[in-house]
Order: C-alpha cells, then sequence, then structure tokens
C-alpha cells in the first residue's frame, strides 16, 4: 500500500530538503518504489537529484495550473535511483493562480491519484511556509515528517506546525496525522542540542524518531554534486544515519 509523506517544517535551514531526497535514495537502495515530488520554487529537490531545474519545460508547476498529466513530468532516472516530478522558479507564479481555483487545495491530490499506487512512497518536499503548496502537500498526504533542528526557537515553530496539521485534519484530510518528527543537524558536543532533544522525546514521546541526524559536512556538500548522501559518501556518518531512518520508516509501515 502507497504511504505519501509530506516533509515539511515552515522554518527554513532544518534539513527539509536533505531529508526528503536522502530518505528517498535510501528506500530505494532497498527495492522499494520511490516517487519525490518537489513542491517548492527554489527547486532544490530537483537539483539535489541530479537534474538541472533550469533545463525544464515541464514541471509541477504545469501539473498545478494546467492540469498536465502527471506522467508526462515524471523523470525516472536520477542520481537517487527514485522517480521525481520536478519543479523550478516557475512555481512561484503558481501560489497566486491557485487562488482562483475551485477546491485549489486538492490540485495535487487530484493530480497524484492515477499513478500513487505505482509507488511505495510518495515524499512531497514542501516549501519553508505554510502557504498553498505546502496546503496542497498535506491534503495530498497521508501523513508529514517534519525535520527539526536541534535549537531552541523550533520548539516554537513545531507548535505552529502541529496546530496547522491539527486544522488540516478536521477540515480537509481526516486521515493526516504526524508521521514522526525528526532531529537533525545535531552535534553532540552542543549542550543545547542535547536539551532541546531531550525536550522533544519528554513532550513526544513516540513521535520522535530514534535516529538522530547529526551534522555532517559529506551530507551539506552532496547537494552541490547533484547525489543524495550515499551516492556522494556513503561511508558518511549521514549516509548511514538515513539508511537507519528509512529501515524506521519500513518497520513502521
Amino acid at each position: 500500500m502507497t504511504k505519501i509523506i509530506a516533509i515539511a517544517n515552515q522554518k527554513g535551514g532544518v534539513g527539509k530538503t536533505t531529508t526528503c531526497v536522502n530518505i528517498a535514495a535510501s528506500l530505494a537502495a532497498m527495492k522499494k518504489k520511490v516517487l519525490v515530488v518537489d513542491s517548492d520554487p527554489q527547486g532544490n529537490a530537483t537539483m539535489a537529484s541530479g537534474i538541472n531545474k533550469f533545463e525544464l519545460r515541464k514541471t509541477i508547476c504545469q501539473i498545478l495550473i494546467d492540469g498536465l498529466d502527471v506522467r508526462d513530468t515524471i523523470i525516472e532516472k536520477t542520481n537517487g535511483a527514485f522517480h521525481l516530478i520536478p519543479a523550478n522558479e516557475d512555481l512561484t507564479a503558481a501560489e497566486v493562480k491557485l487562488l482562483e481555483y475551485f477546491s485549489r487545495e486538492f490540485r495535487l491530490k487530484e493530480a497524484l491519484s492515477p499513478i500513487a499506487s505505482f509507488y511505495d512512497f510518495v515524499f512531497i518536499d514542501c516549501p519553508p511556509s505554510l502557504n498553498l503548496l505546502t496546503v496542497n502537500a498535506m491534503c495530498a498526504a497521508d501523513s508529514v515528517l517534519v525535520p527539526l533542528q536541534c535549537e531552541y526557537f523550533a520548539l516554537e515553530g513545531l507548535t505552529l506546525l502541529l496546530d496547522t496539521v491539527s486544522q488540516l485534519a478536521e477540515a480537509v484530510n481526516p486521515k493526516l496525522k504526524i508521521e514522526g518528527i525528526l532531529r537533525t543537524m545535531y552535534d553532540s558536543r552542543n549542550r543545547l542540542s542535547s536539551d532541546v532533544s531531550d525536550e522533544l522525546q519528554k513532550n513526544f514521546g513516540d513521535l520522535v524518531y530514534k535516529t538522530i541526524i547529526p551534522r555532517n559536512v559529506r551530507l551539506a556538500e552532496a547537494p552541490s554534486f547533484g547525489k543524495p548522501a550515499m551516492y556522494y559518501d556513503k561511508s558518511s556518518v549521514g549516509s548511514k544515519a538515513y539508511l537507519a531512518l528509512a529501515g524506521e520508516i519500513i518497520s513502521g509501515s
């Protein structure tokens, strides 16, 4: 059964796209059929998959605005061995245009419905804001995975995001739930990282993944080479951490 997971956090720089691309690549390496949907106008997930966003003619923008068949946009050969629906800066205009449509919150869900069952996992990389593109992702998803940097203000943002998920579940997507909270950019030498990690576990218990993603140079470098970490440096601690997370996700499915 297909699992559709939105990867969201309204705060930027928390490892959202890194998580999306690396968990997708890890699951694909485990022989799972995986689709990544880049729903961020920055197109970072597209570039991190080895696809040049500046050369694209068909993206998620045409799907949401023009009703283009999703099958016409899927890129099957990426550097992560997963399939990809790409994005670029054209998507910036889509949010404004979407306001003109009836049932605008469901455009992505309707587009994905014909092909979702082909995949074991669909990951939607959301923009770093709670806008209409993020709402579309959450309406299409079964659950939300929240990457969270271990710092003080991250906890405030988490509360806002959880409230949004709860409201959307009540209003438009009753099945929507939190898939898990992922601690990212963890620095064991930093007392604040440990304190925030402890606070998360105390308040959210089983929702917090056991796997912790450490600060890792290789993880940071990999996107500039258009590769997930496991294809850039398989032996890096970052790559191994995402493989461990993939195992957690599979065991919880």
